[in-house]
């Protein structure tokens, strides 16, 4: 049989318990209540096409002039969006297929007008009516210049019979929000080094062969989370490159893969006692959530790449077989999902007698529960009913509306991970095995967990902890008189 090292889990009592999600939940509250008091994450300027428009061409041709406002490196990134509005509304809803042109010019910091390498770049677009979908005519995933000039103009709209109006809209990130992102980032980094560093030392005195399965993965995701953090995120700031956008999203796939591993292997691996075969146990796990990584970071290398070359590139539209990439992720999501759950049911099936087992799957499976619910929330607010059309990546980074959006989904991964460290390490009274091995008191962490029994009922746990408790203490004394 498997012997763990104690965890704090096993002391807690009912009271303990809520006290436990009562402080998750007000340090959650706590960051989505700072963000709400913070700033706006997105910047918008918009135009009239009419304004924009050189003289003697209609805004179904163009074409439109425009110049960006002036940016920093704390813009980080800069889209331009086009909107179509119908002027009559009893227009049937229509779809129309059109080329978009796009000159692509950067200002320098002494006015000089630079061209950029292939900067002519023509994409077809698909213009969607009744209530005519916003498009992304370009995406900047970081500047290199204080200012862009860009022109415009279309191809494919002359036969249409409506009138329309054109509207064209800067966006980019706020420069008070990327400050106030690069504190919170900083803050959540320290925090997270110091949970990390104390979880590791709560276990110095016990054998890693004897740490339980979430122990170990505690032990993973720290250092993981850490990384989600992002220690290297002001580098975006300091150096005009693609490089430290990518590896935030990097690290960001890394960490929540890892985190979708995490509950399939405890889950599977707290009523699989004793050796877990790499091929039987680990390997079919790692292909589910491997399919998963492969396919965030292929589109985001994809998206990336492309867009060096040309900015205007979107992979929701400028990929062929992007449909079959999608019900592709929607088929590997579902398997994970079934799997989780099959795990989940059996799981609680054969460890409902089980004191010990069923007490650590009662915890993570609540605690997981809420942040689940929470997420699904957050997820709805960020995105809404209506997205971007043209670019995933876009999506995500246009759609949020305030500070708390952002800070909410970063401290509730956090906080919940800071838990779990709190709940897994051991107490301060635990003692190491060999320590024990010949104190009846304390027999029940010599033996596997599903060995031990509390009771009847857990409410008797606080009684057994203090008889615990007094006898480590006698025993300690006797063998110090010895």
């Amino acid at each position: 049989m498997e012997r763990l090292a104690p965890m704090r889990l096993y002391t807690l009592s009912k009271r303990h318990f809520v006290l436990v999600f009562v402080v998750f939940m007000i340090c959650f509250a706590l960051t989505v209540f700072i963000g709400i008091a913070g700033p706006r994450i997105i910047n918008d300027q918009e135009h009239s096409g009419d304004q924009l428009l050189v003289k003697n061409y209609t805004v179904k041709t163009g074409p439109f002039n425009l110049l960006s406002p002036p940016l920093t490196t704390y813009n980080q990134q800069l889209w331009l969006t086009c909107l179509m509005q119908v002027e009559h509304s009893n227009v049937v809803a229509f779809q129309q297929q059109f080329d978009i042109n796009v000159e692509l010019k950067g200002v320098m910091q002494d006015a000089s007008v630079m061209h950029i390498r292939n900067n002519v770049h023509q994409k077809s677009r698909t213009l969607h009516c009744g209530a005519c979908d916003e498009i992304i005519v370009v995406h900047l995933g970081y500047l290199n210049y204080t200012q862009y000039q860009i022109t415009v103009d279309f191809k494919g709209l002359e036969n249409i019979t409506y009138d329309f109006k054109v509207k064209f809209v800067w966006k980019m990130y706020n420069p008070t929000f990327s400050q106030v992102e690069i504190w919170f980032r900083f803050v959540f980094v320290v925090l997270t080094f110091m949970v990390t560093c104390m979880f590791a030392h709560s276990l110095r005195k016990f054998s890693m062969r004897d740490w339980g399965i979430e122990q170990r993965w505690m032990s993973i995701l720290l250092p993981l989370l850490l990384l989600y953090n992002d220690p290297f995120f002001p580098l975006s700031f300091l150096v005009n490159s693609w490089f430290p956008g990518m590896l935030d999203a990097f690290f960001q796939a890394l960490f929540l893969c890892s985190l979708l591993l995490f509950w399939l292997c405890v889950y599977h691996g707290i009523r699989v006692q004793g050796e877990r075969k790499f091929l039987t146990f680990y390997l079919p796990k790692l292909v589910i959530v491997g399919l998963l990584w492969l396919s965030a970071v292929t589109l985001g290398i994809w998206q990336t790449v492309n867009e060096l070359q040309d900015p205007t590139y979107q992979y929701k539209v400028d990929i062929a077989n992007f449909q079959g990439m999608k019900i592709f992720f929607a088929v590997v999501v579902a398997l994970y999902i079934l799997y989780l759950i099959f795990l989940i049911v059996r799981a609680c099936s054969e460890l409902k007698n089980m004191p010990y087992s069923d007490l650590r799957l009662k915890f993570l499976t609540a605690l997981t529960f809420v942040v689940l619910i929470i997420s699904m929330v957050i997820l709805y607010l960020r995105f809404g009913n209506k997205a971007l059309q043209d670019s995933f990546v876009a999506e995500l980074s246009t759609h949020y509306q305030n500070s708390a959006e952002f800070l909410s989904f970063y401290g509730l991964l956090n906080f919940y991970l800071y838990t779990l460290a709190f709940v897994y390490s051991p107490s301060k009274n635990a003692l190491y095995d060999s320590q024990l091995k010949d104190n009846p008191a304390f027999s029940m962490l010599n033996d596997s967990d599903d060995e031990v029994i509390y009771g009847s009922d857990y409410e008797e746990m606080p009684l057994q902890n203090g008889r615990a408790i007094k006898a480590t203490a006698k025993y300690q004394d006797e063998s110090d008189s010895d």
